[in-house]
């Protein structure tokens, strides 16, 4: 591997051990197309977000509005504060997250275990996701403020800088030979970001963008779903970094079908994905098959399933709300285990 993007033997901050995450073949067509997944569970804190969680501060600081014992300000469903939680540690800063009751609870503990402030939007209890409310409060708690950035991850295009590297991974790591990459679009940084880059590198390659049913970066109609930390639900505004001229299509997949692709995956490989993740990987293998011979679909999968152990993976909860589809999860474990075997 070319050194420059090589994690180092020895590190002394655990940022340093951000990128250089693996590419996992999950299955191929007897024509020899394979759907790779980009796994960035494998950086610090288990997700893709502390790439540009990272690259937001360090740009913070290269402008001035960030000094040392100052305060980071940011509103979030849980892996942007992990991110941003363990760069303020790092870097002797105080991180307030704005938080609402629908990001994972295990999320929201892994914060305030690395000495996160959490103000919730609403203390009722609801699940409800409050992303404009959020939006609101982290602003007026920053504004005014001496040394205290608000980073808002929606709208920095210091998001979608950091997620340059990966494009240079993927580029590395196959020779350049990628067709279809393939990923969800929430704030819009991590697709838009690598997919920018990667026009740079493999100019052939498309680009498709998978938002949960509900959410509006697409077109409507907009209702309330249950995936965490991807989408622009009801009343928020559409992320600046979700940048359409670079998604050759956008796509939407529902809840039950997300899950259910998650959860069929860890059965099928061991591999434990997000809800979100699944909603790509469910993409990815409907359109599989159709792929020209010998094409390579990159998945990026932004979180691990680790944290959704009490939602998408636990039975109780999901039939709760009507979100378990055994006979869906049969038909992907099946499908799956056949492109396996190829």
């Amino acid at each position: 591997m070319n050194q420059a993007l090589a994690r180092p033997a020895v590190v002394s901050r655990l940022s340093d051990l951000i990128g250089c995450t693996p590419l996992f073949e999950l299955c191929r067509t007897e024509t020899g197309s394979r759907l790779l997944l980009k796994l960035e569970m494998f950086n610090p804190t288990g997700t893709a977000k502390i790439r540009m969680a990272r690259r937001m501060i360090l740009d913070a600081e290269e402008r001035g509005a960030l000094r040392p014992g100052g305060r980071i300000v940011e509103s979030t469903s849980g892996n942007t504060g992990l991110g941003l939680a363990v760069i303020a540690a790092e870097r002797g800063y105080t991180f307030t997250a704005v938080v609402d009751h629908h990001a994972c609870t295990d999320k929201l503990r892994a914060m305030k275990a690395l000495g996160t402030e959490l103000v919730y939007v609403a203390d009722d209890g609801t699940e409800e996701l409050a992303t404009a409310a959020r939006e609101e409060l982290a602003a007026e708690l920053a504004r005014g403020q001496a040394n205290t950035v608000f980073t808002e991850q929606h709208n920095n295009p210091s998001n979608g800088v950091g997620y340059h590297p990966v494009a240079h991974e993927l580029h590395q790591a196959l020779d350049g030979r990628i067709d279809t990459l393939i990923g969800a679009v929430g704030t819009g940084g991590a697709l838009c970001g690598t997919a920018r880059e990667l026009r740079t590198l493999v100019p052939g390659c498309r680009t498709v963008g998978v938002e949960p049913k509900g959410s509006i970066a697409f077109g409507g109609p907009a209702h309330d779903y249950y995936q965490s930390g991807t989408g622009t639900p009801e009343g928020a505004e559409i992320g600046a970094l979700v940048d359409f001229d670079l998604i050759d299509e956008g796509v939407k997949v529902g809840d039950v079908e997300a899950f259910a692709t998650a959860r069929a995956v860890a059965r099928a490989t061991g591999l434990l994905i997000g809800g979100s993740a699944g909603g790509v990987v469910h993409e990815a293998l409907a359109r599989l098959p159709t792929a020209p011979p010998g094409a390579t679909m990159v998945a990026l999968v932004n979180d691990g399933g680790e944290k959704y152990l009490d939602t998408v993976f636990n039975d109780d909860w999901m039939h709760a709300r009507a979100l378990l589809d055994r006979g869906l999860e049969r038909e992907v474990d099946e499908a799956l285990t056949k492109l396996r075997r190829i």
